[in-house]
């Protein structure tokens, strides 16, 4: 698979969920909501964050953003709308609160490589702009009105553009977990380091909370999602992880990188250090191991 080289590059996708959330209580309940604060935000900014059921477990990821009116955008790339939506009106209970689902009139377009933030200033039709969450490099995501974006699409013609498998091969890299796929309903944002960026401890309740605060406290998980590297074609996932006779994990994602395979694989925590073997079959023979490429660092060919 063709690495990415230097430059700018763009990619265009279907974002999963945009919806318009608006009404008098539309701040106070979605502080209530969301994993991160979003006290201090400001017209055209926005926040990254989860959104959590009341044992802490991920139903979702999004960004909100705050319109220069009065409501708030959500944009996630990876979570239905639907699954947010029922989320959010699960709880409005005499809260004045409209949640309307604008997903299907919008249209992404990722931005990715140094100065891509400056590439596109305001073109005509954009909903949203926040900046990405890929890896590897500055990338910005631009949510356009799929009924006026052509000036957006046109600005940016002159770019190359990335495949999705190029675009996923970044991102496991970087070991970005895509919600729901690596870390989704069942799962503790804690178990893929998501409460390093998407969870506030200062901000107060929210549906969630005390199970953040009691982890934060203790500071034991039984889980890991860890990168993992493979030789051969990418397997499928989800797959079923074995080590010493008892099944320890699943690989949650995968992506081709050179002769091989990367993923990122959600393990028990003993099993999570580096270059351990795992299987896809009891007494199988190895199949893939933990990488040596330490969380938070990111090894780049040509990025």
């Amino acid at each position: 698979m063709t690495k990415l080289s230097s430059g700018i590059w763009k990619f265009p996708y279907e974002p999963a969920c945009v919806l318009k959330v608006e009404g008098p209580d539309a701040a106070v309940f979605l502080q209530g909501q969301f994993t991160n604060d979003l006290r201090d935000l400001k017209p055209g900014s926005s926040v990254y964050g989860l959104w959590l059921d009341r044992r802490g477990r991920v139903i979702g990821d999004s960004h909100v953003a705050k319109d220069p009116g009065d409501g708030f955008w959500i944009v996630s790339l990876g979570t239905a709308a639907a699954a947010i939506a029922a989320h959010l009106q699960a709880h409005i209970i005499a809260d004045d609160v409209t949640v309307d689902d604008r997903t299907e009139g919008a249209l992404g377009l990722t931005l990715l490589g140094p100065g891509s933030g400056q590439r596109l200033l305001a073109p005509e039709g954009v909903i949203v702009v926040f900046p990405g969450r890929r890896g590897g490099s500055e990338s910005w995501e631009w949510i356009l009105d799929r009924s006026r974006a052509g000036a957006a699409l046109e600005a940016a013609a002159d770019l190359p553009t990335a495949s999705a498998a190029q675009m996923e091969r970044l991102r496991i890299l970087a070991q970005v977990p895509a919600v729901p796929a690596d870390i989704g309903p069942g799962d503790l944002p804690n178990e893929g380091a998501l409460d390093r960026d998407a969870i506030s401890y200062s901000k107060g309740c929210y549906l969630g909370q005390e199970v953040m605060a009691r982890i934060k406290s203790r500071g034991r998980l039984r889980r890991r999602l860890v990168r993992v590297e493979g030789a051969g074609a990418p397997p499928a996932v989800p797959a079923a992880l074995w080590l010493d006779g008892r099944r320890q994990g699943e690989l949650r994602s995968s992506a081709a990188d050179g002769a091989g395979f990367v993923g990122l694989a959600l393990v028990a925590a003993e099993s999570a250090a580096a270059g351990t073997p795992f299987s896809f079959a009891d007494g199988g023979p190895a199949a893939l191991a933990v990488a040596q490429t330490a969380a938070g660092q990111v090894r780049l060919e040509c990025v």
